[in-house]
């Protein structure tokens, strides 16, 4: 059962829960659909997030009490909306190197090969729970258990835009330069957050990345071809619709 409650004047959260597992997002990603196919007037936009969707609404159009029953009304029949099969992104990854300076511990960390890590990394469609920290910052679930390691003892004071890392059980990839304290194993050329495109944010919460391997040689070819706007980012069609199916 959701939990609805007020958040200030413009904004409702409908909580799902508080574990965070494919389940409950199963559940996310239903609801968000029958929102989609309905149009609540009024309803500005929702952001969803490892347990929890904020519905941002205009109070001037629909009052929350009115907004409260219908969404309970469309969680009743969320189950009966087919969600949208989720969209793979296929994210090339140039591993090791200076730009992937956390990669030898990882391996010695887990008793593996540099290579068996990126076997490993390269091996799952990771479930994209949630979008933040940063602008265009992807929260992904399903890292292999043995490539968990703990965090850095001090942060570095910053990495490079599209850096791919590890830290605890989680895999994600930066979308700008920032601090941060995971273990930085590769670095990706695609740009996760542009304010130019149509859509700022490569990603969204409900679909899926794949990360594979690239050499230097390829890294370097790809940032050219962005560079140019010539470059097409890959991507597919789920056809399962989450990996406990």
């Amino acid at each position: 059962m959701i939990e609805i409650k007020s958040l200030g004047d413009l904004a409702i959260q409908v909580s799902f829960g508080n574990q965070i597992n494919e389940e409950i997002q199963r559940e996310i990603q239903r609801f968000i659909a029958g929102l989609k196919k309905a149009k609540i007037k009024g309803i500005i936009e929702w952001v969803p997030s490892y347990c929890t969707v904020v519905i941002y609404y205009q109070p001037e159009v629909i009052s929350y009490h009115v907004l409260e029953k219908i969404l309970k009304s469309y969680y009743s029949s969320a189950d009966k909306v087919e969600r949208e099969k989720g969209i793979v992104y296929e994210i090339p990854v140039y591993y090791g190197g200076e730009t992937g300076p956390d990669l030898p511990f990882v391996a010695s960390y887990h008793q593996l090969s540099e290579e068996e890590v990126i076997s490993l990394h390269t091996s799952k469609e990771y479930l994209i729970y949630m979008m933040g920290f940063v602008p265009g910052f992807p929260y992904l679930g399903g890292l292999p258990p043995n490539l968990a390691v703990p965090r850095l003892e001090h942060p570095r004071p910053s990495v490079k835009a599209g850096a791919v890392g590890i830290g605890g059980n989680q895999t994600g990839i930066y979308p700008a330069e920032v601090p941060s304290g995971w273990r930085i194993i590769g670095i990706t050329p695609v740009t996760l957050f542009d304010v130019n495109r149509p859509s700022p944010f490569l990603f969204s919460a409900g679909n899926y990345i794949r990360f594979h391997s690239i050499d230097l040689q390829e890294y370097e070819r790809i940032q050219q071809l962005i560079a140019n706007k010539t470059y097409e980012l890959k991507t597919y069609k789920r056809e399962k619709k989450y990996d406990s199916d």
